[in-house]
């Protein structure tokens, strides 16, 4: 499209010229043959009547410069001494040319008297305009005789020139219109040798960003597109690669992390078994032993959550986590996560009874603890949980009585391991818990917003879908 416009306006623009050029080159040989005649005419004839010349004389005159080569009418005008005017009128036309064919502004110029000078040698000159009389072309051109005689006109039908300039005109339009279709031609064979290799590499380059690494470009030819398309499947090659020794290794972390804390759940098992019975017997332990028991026990209950987050999270990255699903009161689900774990009194829940969702109780079960625990340990009780439906969607926000999360802290809170303070990277919880909740939200097509709450306190706002069957049905979420 480009090269045909550029083509097109090369075309008109050289057709244009040319026909501009040809026309000023057609009437300027035409006007100056002619008016150099009528000069030398009126300097031979014209100027050799005798003073107050008749009429039959101008005719005579007239008819005889009129018989020139150059085929112009002829007017010669004489004013007698009693304001009497003589004509003396002929031509090659049907009409006799007339006075009132020549344009006043004309006639104002030819009888206007210069005055001598060093750069003015006469007084008068001949001077000549190009006339539309009736629409056709004409040049009209006048002057007088020096020192006294007629006043000599000229009449010149410019129409052959016009019919030339109008032939001219043609044949450069239809020179343009061979161009033009010279031009679609050139056109067409360019975007087959080079326009689709273009749009070849644009698809391929597309595809490849699309994941699909393996796509290579079909090359042919020594040109700069082959090197290129050389080049683009060398990087393909490279990418594939690349990718797949990241995928091997994101795949060994992920083997290793699930191999790590499966072996890591036998000795925790006996190493909880034995912190449980130290637990109950430390009040009868020496005092000097108590604390390192106390502490015993809590690292290893710490330990054991880091161990069953660890292989949570290796399942999402797997693509294994499922749901299983049941029909819920959530306003129900909420309260028995609270009472289980012992926050009724820090916990304020606003939630109607008979909201029904359908979805995995469990992990709603891990969203709310990860939440509720979060609100109370870094914001103060109380903390306040609503719930609510909107349209398709349940909404479940809590809000914690703190002073809110900082603003750089805020894109960060949901990453794993990730911790507000980084002087405190030993502080209690593994940095896993918001990652998990997230996860569990996503894999029921919902999502876990985080935020400040007008008015102070962080508030993480959790939407679900109210029947999680649909959006399985959709491809929205893992299935069951």
């Amino acid at each position: 499209m480009v090269f045909s416009l550029v083509a097109l306006t090369a075309a008109v623009s050289a057709s244009g010229i040319a026909y501009w050029l040809n026309r000023e080159a057609v009437l300027t040989r035409t006007q100056d043959a002619a008016l150099g005649d009528f000069r030398q005419q009126m300097q031979n004839r014209a100027a050799a009547l005798p003073a107050d010349p008749t009429q039959e004389e101008l005719q005579r005159t007239a008819e005889l410069m009129a018989g020139s080569s150059q085929g112009y009418s002829v007017l010669l005008v004489d004013e007698r001494a009693d304001h009497r005017t003589v004509f003396g009128a002929a031509g090659p036309g049907p009409g006799a040319f007339r006075l009132e064919d020549v344009p006043a502004s004309l006639q104002r110029a030819v009888n206007d008297r210069q005055k001598e000078t060093s750069a003015n040698d006469s007084e008068y000159h001949v001077y000549w305009q190009r006339t539309k009389p009736h629409g056709n072309p004409y040049l009209v051109g006048g002057t007088r005789i020096v020192g006294g005689g007629p006043t000599g006109y000229m009449y010149k039908s410019l129409a052959q020139e016009r019919d030339d300039l109008n032939a001219l005109g043609w044949s450069l339009t239809i020179a343009t219109g061979l161009a033009l279709l010279g031009s679609a031609l050139l056109a067409q064979g360019a975007a087959r040798t080079v326009l689709k290799p273009v749009q070849r590499l644009g698809d391929a380059a597309r595809r490849l960003g699309e994941g699909e690494l393996d796509h290579r470009l079909d090359v042919s030819g020594n040109d700069e597109l082959a090197d290129l398309s050389h080049t683009f499947n060398k990087t393909a090659e490279a990418l594939e690669k690349k990718v797949a020794d990241m995928s091997a290794r994101e795949e060994a972390s992920r083997r290793f992390v699930a191999d790590m804390s499966h072996e890591l759940r036998t000795p925790l098992t006996a190493l909880t078994a034995v912190a449980e019975v130290l637990e109950e017997e430390a009040d009868d332990l020496d005092p000097m032993i108590a604390p390192a028991v106390k502490l015993v026990v809590s690292e290893t209950r710490r330990l054991n959550d880091l161990v069953e987050n660890l292989m949570e999270v290796t399942r999402f990255d797997a693509g294994t986590a499922r749901l299983v699903l049941d029909d819920v009161d959530v306003a129900d689900q909420v309260t028995a996560c609270i009472d289980a774990r012992a926050w009724l009194d820090a916990v304020e829940l606003d939630a109607e009874r008979g909201i029904v969702a359908r979805l995995d109780p469990r992990r709603l079960d891990v969203i709310l603890a990860n939440l509720i625990g979060n609100a109370l340990k870094h914001g103060g009780s109380p903390v306040r949980v609503s719930v609510r439906v909107d349209d398709e969607w349940l909404v479940i926000a809590v809000r914690d009585n703190g002073p809110g999360i900082p603003e750089e802290v805020l894109p960060h809170v949901f990453d794993r391991f990730y911790k507000a303070s980084a002087s405190r990277p030993k502080s209690e919880g593994s940095g896993l818990g918001l990652s998990i909740a997230v996860e569990n939200a996503h894999i029921h097509g919902g999502e876990i917003t985080a935020a400040n709450a007008e008015g102070g306190g962080a508030l993480f706002t959790l939407r679900l879908p109210v029947d999680v069957g649909k959006v399985i049905a959709r491809g929205g979420a893992n299935d069951a």
